[in-house]
């Protein structure tokens, strides 16, 4: 019995090794698997964004074309209402699923400016609806929509921690007097 008791604290020590080793490696592993999910739900989110934009920005692009064809924008390939209707409707089909993955993975920030850029964008449409020429008025809608698609973008990279990035904003050339 002397033999093992002389052996105790030894064998005390090793427990003591394997439990403290086993406890280093199980809080490391929860501590990367936490990293690796918090990755995974950003990427997803990531893609929530740029897929609410691209989306969006479908519609903006059918707003430059009508408003070209009204006389309001400088567009190059302008589009008449009638021709462009079926595509906004498609357009706007194609975003709601885009907007209920912003909707859900989205922090309260973004979407809160995706609510404001939607929004500028839909006045866009009214007012291309109503056939409205006023270039002055469509530049100002303009102004908007580009506010608000820049305020989406600066939440966007604050939610996902990156740095600001360039606002977009390139002067616009004359709308052609007709």
């Amino acid at each position: 019995m002397s033999a093992f008791i002389q052996q105790l604290p030894a064998l005390i020590g090793v427990v003591i090794g394997a439990l403290g080793s086993y406890l280093a490696v199980a809080r490391g592993e929860r501590e990367r698997f936490k990293r690796e999910r918090a990755a995974r739900w950003e990427e997803r989110r990531l893609a929530a964004y740029s897929e609410y934009a691209r989306a969006l920005k479908r519609n903006v692009h059918l707003t430059y074309r009508v408003a070209s064809y009204l006389g309001n924008d400088p567009h190059p390939h302008p589009l008449s209402p009638e021709e462009a209707a079926p595509l906004f409707a498609e357009a706007n089909v194609a975003r709601d699923p885009a907007g209920e993955a912003l909707i859900l993975l989205g922090s309260t920030e973004v979407v809160d400016q995706a609510r404001v850029w939607v929004t500028a964008v839909m006045e866009m449409e009214r007012f291309l609806r109503e056939g409205t020429q006023d270039p002055q008025a469509w530049r100002t809608l303009l102004e908007r929509q580009r506010a608000g698609r820049e305020a989406y973008y600066a939440a966007v990279r604050d939610d996902l921690g990156m740095p600001p990035g360039h606002s977009a904003r390139w002067p616009l050339p004359p709308v052609p007097q007709s």
